[in-house]
This record gives structure tokens, sequence and C-alpha cells, in this order.
């Protein structure tokens, strides 16, 4: 496949790297067509998602989005990537690679001691990028919503 034509978009709040806006349909269309654990995601929710994420990674042939990873960070001592997904039509072509790398370069991940990742199926993709399996951060809180009338009343204090 001639992949040339591919552009990778970065998007980052803290910069204007691109001028490129996520099409949240495309988005929700994408995780329907390859990732069977976010196929059900709501449109109200990526946004929130990507506008806490940096950076998140886009891949696009011409107008189609076709790719799409993100990841959040403190910027020295962790970062996760999430939700990495190539269109299947697209998979087996190096892009998820390069998007991935294209994550872990950015300066807000590149520096810090541990990059974490969860994947279902894909441990093989991840270890030829160099992830390794890690068995002592196993732990997951499955946290349900709060609702507002179960929320704590707080007083803030002043001096």
């Amino acid at each position: 496949m001639d992949c040339s034509h591919i552009q990778f978009c970065v998007h980052d709040a803290s910069q204007a790297q691109n001028h490129r806006s996520i099409d949240l349909e495309q988005l929700q269309h994408l995780f329907k067509a390859a990732a069977f654990w976010a196929c059900n995601r709501r449109i109200e929710d990526l946004e929130v998602a990507i506008a806490h994420s940096k950076p998140v990674v886009t891949v696009w042939d011409g107008d189609r989005l076709i790719g799409f990873a993100r990841a959040t960070s403190d910027g020295v001592f962790r970062a996760t990537i999430w939700d990495v997904v190539i269109h299947p039509d697209y998979q087996g072509a190096g892009l998820g690679r390069k998007m991935v790398e294209t994550v872990l370069m950015h300066p807000h991940v590149n520096r810090v001691e541990r990059v974490y990742l969860m994947t279902t199926n894909q441990q093989k993709f991840y270890e030829r990028i160099g992830f390794e399996e890690n068995q002592t951060t196993t732990m997951v809180l499955f946290n349900q919503p709060v609702s507002q009338n179960h929320l704590p009343i707080v007083t803030e204090i002043s001096q």
C-alpha cells in the first residue's frame, strides 16, 4: 500500500501545531470499525477525553480519519497511551507503529520514566515497538460516575 499521501497530525492545545480539527463523528465511526473496546463511546465523552489528553495524534487519508491515538502524562514520571486504532483497511502498512512512535516522541511523553499502555489482543505489535509485559501493575478500579445527589458538601475555608 502506498502511504506517501497519508498525513499525521499532532493535536496539542498548548501549541498551534496543526490546523485540522478532529471530526468526532469520524472518530466514532473509526472506533466502531476497528475497536471493539470503544465502539459504543458517545461523542460528548470523546470530546472530554480528547480535551484532557496530550498529545492526541490523528492519521488522515485526505479528509478521511483512519487513525487515532492519545496519551495522558505528568510530563516527568508517568504517561499512559490510550485508544490506539488504525482503520482495518490500513492495518499492516506501518501506520500504527508510526502513530505510536509519534506519541512517544512528543515532549510531554518522551522524558517520562515509564510509559504504560493497555491492550487486549495486540501485545506482539507493542513488543515490536519496545514495550514489555508488566505484571507488577495489574490493579484496576471500575469506577462508577458519582451522581450529583451523592456528592459530599465541600466548603472553602478562607484565612
